[in-house]
């Protein structure tokens, strides 16, 4: 197939989760004999800190402006087989349109923040990505979201078929590599700062490392204030590109894995951290939410905690039990969680759109 995809961004991994999940299926599409054009808008804010120039496996088409992408929009449109257009889009609505108007044989939104998506619709606010029809006009809607987000993508915005397409692991970038000193850290932790994570990440992190002075811990990410509250046996990493993850992830005794509020409350959103983190090896300690133990057991491939105690008593397990828990996890996670897996489900949902809008083939992967 050729998939044409109207995205964010996945030219730069600066604060954006989409870029390193986009670069995973761009490979794993191109392994199992698909071409992926991806329209991106050419923002100053990811163009000044781009981190990919080729996208691999796929063509990376910048534009600076919709007008001026439309023609060659349209050109590799209808040549399409399937048309998708992603949440966040900075051109989604006008995207959309072309790409229902197009004869692509599947025309697929893809929304990679549900949870937001709803949240904010909830709230009677709009989205920008999202036009006033809802997706009802689509042929597909996959999500990152499963459980009872689908049925809201279907209840609230009309959507006619609706399949999880959920976050994936890339073996070829994320796997065990030898520690790094400077990332070296009983407790780590990677992510852009969001407010409403930080109550968490109190409880969780900071909260164990006042209480662990002689242990080190370690935040990795971008967007931090200066009103953070450091301590000092708390390190920090700016921004690591995918490239490092592997060193950072592999560096850690122990990382945390915390979920924004608004996914934490849907249920059934895996953070592509959390798959990262267990093909690199790393024993994950991970905030509890509905849906978790579809993609890795409790207990045996990650440690749920709920407060700063069991932080606490993750940090004093011996590394042999850490060991155990970190290789159950690797192993799910090359087993069910990686970029090929996903392309998989992808083309199963794709094979239904040709089939009348009762019959459903993915239903089995609606977990």
């Amino acid at each position: 197939m050729k998939i044409v995809v109207f995205g964010l961004s996945v030219s730069s991994s600066w604060g954006n989760g989409h870029a390193t999940l986009w670069r995973g299926l761009a490979r794993a599409l191109a392994r199992r004999g698909h071409g992926l054009v991806f329209f991106e808008r050419n923002v100053p804010y990811y163009a000044e800190n781009r981190d990919l120039l080729e996208l691999p496996g796929g063509e990376l088409i910048l534009y600076d402006d919709w007008a001026g992408a439309l023609p060659r929009a349209r050109r590799e449109l209808d040549a399409a087989d399937v048309g998708m257009v992603t949440s966040y889009c900075p051109d989604g609505i006008a995207a959309a349109e072309l790409v229902l108007d197009s004869t692509a044989r599947a025309r697929v939104f893809y929304d990679l923040d549900t949870p937001m998506t709803l949240s904010r619709l909830r709230g009677g606010q709009t989205t920008g990505y999202i036009g006033p029809r809802g997706l009802a006009d689509f042929d597909l809607v996959l999500s990152y979201t499963g459980g009872r987000a689908l049925d809201e993508l279907r209840d609230r915005l009309g959507a006619r078929r609706v399949a999880p397409l959920y976050g994936s692991v890339d073996p070829e970038v994320h796997r065990p590599v030898a520690p790094a000193s400077h990332y070296i850290a009983d407790l780590s932790y990677l992510g852009t700062y969001a407010e409403d994570r930080q109550a968490a990440l109190q409880r969780l992190f900071i909260e164990p490392a006042s209480l662990r002075p002689g242990r080190r811990f370690l935040i990795g990410g971008a967007q931090y204030p200066e009103t953070f509250p450091w301590s000092g046996n708390i390190f920090f990493v700016r921004h690591l590109p995918p490239s490092e993850h592997p060193a950072f992830f592999s560096s850690s005794r122990l990382t945390l894995n915390v979920t924004r509020r608004a996914m934490a409350e849907t249920g059934w959103c895996p953070s592509g951290r959390l798959f990262e983190a267990a093909a690199c090896g790393a024993p994950v300690v991970t905030d509890d939410w509905e849906g978790l133990d579809r993609f890795f057991e409790p207990g045996r491939e990650v440690l749920v905690v709920h407060d700063t105690g069991e932080v606490v008593a993750a940090l004093d397990r011996s590394d042999e039990e850490l060991r155990r828990i970190a290789d159950s996890a690797r192993e799910r996670a090359l087993a069910e969680h990686t970029a090929d897996h996903r392309v998989a489900a992808l083309e199963a949902a794709l094979s239904g759109c040709g089939t009348p809008a009762g019959h459903d083939p993915v239903q089995e992967m609606r977990v």
